[in-house]
C-alpha cells in the first residue's frame, strides 16, 4: 500500500522499522560530463543531508574528473572510479558494496541523465520510513517521463506489463530504476 509515508502499510503488517540512517545516492556514470554537475547539485539541493557516490566507468569524456572536482568542493560527494565500462547493474552493485562498507543506512539508485528527478527523493525517503524498499515509478498517477521517444516508452510499458503478468506482481513499473533500499534489505 502506498500511503505516502509507509506508516499505514507497516501498521497493517504489524511491522515496525528502525531509523533510516544517512542516505547515499549512487549515480553511475559513463560519458555524463554534460549532466554530472547539474544532477549532483540537484540531489544536494533536494536532500542536503544525503551523500552522493558517483560510480564512474572510466568515462572518456572526463566525467570522472568532473566528479573529482565536485568531491573536492563537497565532503558529501565521493567518487568510485571503475576500470572501464562494466554496465549499469555492476555499477550499482559496486556502489551498494561501497555504501555498506562505509556505514550508510539507505542506498538509492539514481540515473545521471535526469530521467530520475532528484526533487522526488524526499518522497522516496519519507515512504522508506515504513518500508524495506521504495520504487519510484513513471507509470502511476503523478509519474511521467520527459523527452522519451514513443518507442522507448512502448518498450518500458510493455516490459513492465509482461513482467507484471508473468511474475504476478502488482508493481506497475518493473523496469524502473529509481529505488531506495534500507541497508538491511540489501544485506
Amino acid at each position: 500500500m502506498n500511503d505516502g509515508d509507509g506508516t499505514l502499510a507497516a501498521e497493517a503488517q504489524g511491522r515496525q522499522f528502525g531509523p533510516l540512517g544517512t542516505a547515499l545516492v549512487i549515480i553511475p556514470t559513463y560519458n555524463e560530463a554534460e549532466n554530472i554537475k547539474k544532477i549532483v547539485g540537484r540531489v544536494r539541493t533536494a536532500v542536503p543531508e544525503a551523500h552522493v557516490l558517483v560510480a564512474d566507468d572510466n568515462s572518456p569524456d572526463g566525467t570522472g574528473k568532473l566528479a573529482d572536482e565536485l568531491a573536492a568542493e563537497d565532503e558529501q560527494v565521493q567518487v568510485l572510479h571503475r576500470k572501464g565500462k562494466e554496465g549499469l547493474g555492476a555499477a550499482y552493485l559496486a556502489g551498494f558494496r561501497w555504501g555498506m562498507e562505509h556505514g550508510y543506512g539507505v542506498l538509492v539508485e539514481m540515473d545521471a541523465d535526469g530521467s530520475h528527478q532528484p526533487e522526488e527523493l524526499p518522497r522516496l525517503l519519507t515512504a522508506l520510513k515504513g518500508a524495506d524498499l521504495v520504487l519510484g515509478s513513471r507509470w502511476v498517477p503523478g509519474g511521467r517521463v520527459v523527452n522519451w521517444p514513443k518507442s522507448r516508452e512502448f518498450i518500458s510499458r510493455g516490459g513492465s506489463l509482461y513482467s507484471r503478468v508473468l511474475l504476478d506482481v502488482p508493481i506497475r513499473d518493473v523496469t524502473g530504476g529509481y529505488r531506495a533500499f534500507r541497508r538491511e534489505t540489501l544485506e
